[in-house]
C-alpha cells in the first residue's frame, strides 16, 4: 500500500560545535548540541508548524507553501553529495508531512 503523504526535504550541518537542522519545504531551522537531538527538534517543529498552519484560515495556505531560499537548496544538494561521497547519509534526511487528525 502506497502512502500519499508528502515527504519533506531536510538536512543537517555542523557549525562551531552545534548542529543545525533545516526543513527546506517550510524554511524552518533548529539548533542543538547533537545531530539526533537537532533532527528530533526539527521533527517537533514541523509538526507544530503544520498544526498551526492548518488552523489558520487566513494565512495557512501561504505558510504551507513557504520554501527556503535558493542558497539553502544549494547547500542541501552540496551536503547530499558530500554525504554520498563520505558515506554519512544521516545528514540528509526526509520527514513525513504531518497529517491532519481525523
Amino acid at each position: 500500500m502506497r502512502s500519499n503523504q508528502l515527504i519533506l526535504k531536510c538536512y543537517a550541518k555542523q557549525e562551531e560545535g552545534s548542529w543545525i537542522a533545516v526543513c527546506l519545504d517550510f524554511s524552518l531551522a533548529v539548533q542543538s548540541n547533537s545531530l539526533s537531538d537537532a533532527k528530533k527538534k526539527l521533527e517537533d517543529q514541523i509538526h507544530f508548524y503544520v498544526s498551526e498552519a492548518l488552523e489558520d484560515n487566513i494565512y495557512g495556505l501561504q505558510l504551507l507553501n513557504r520554501r527556503a531560499p535558493i542558497y539553502s537548496w544549494l547547500e542541501y544538494y552540496y551536503i547530499k553529495l558530500l554525504s554520498i561521497l563520505t558515506h554519512k547519509p544521516n545528514r540528509v534526511f526526509n520527514e513525513k508531512m504531518p497529517m491532519r487528525p481525523a
